[in-house]
């Protein structure tokens, strides 16, 4: 049997499930206001705001200027 890691890792295409979808491989996952307490988080917030960006084709994240993930992947 696979595990729960070993499923997730094999989503390539959006569910509108956000809890699949965050999983994507090659995506960017963000999120805003509050953490879920059953994960220890102490962020107090009135939202909870997540956002995912398919970065697997043509996409980069920099940082001060400096490319760190492109096309899906980080690149120190």
């Amino acid at each position: 049997m696979n595990s729960p890691l070993e499923q997730t890792s094999k989503l390539n295409r959006f569910t509108r499930n956000i809890l699949f979808d965050e999983k994507i491989g090659g995506s960017f996952h963000m999120a805003l206001g509050a953490g879920y307490p059953e994960t220890g988080s102490l962020n107090k917030s009135i939202i909870h705001w997540d956002m995912i960006c398919d970065m697997r084709q043509g996409a980069e994240i920099r940082v001060d200027g400096e490319v760190v993930y492109r096309d899906g992947q980080f690149v120190f």
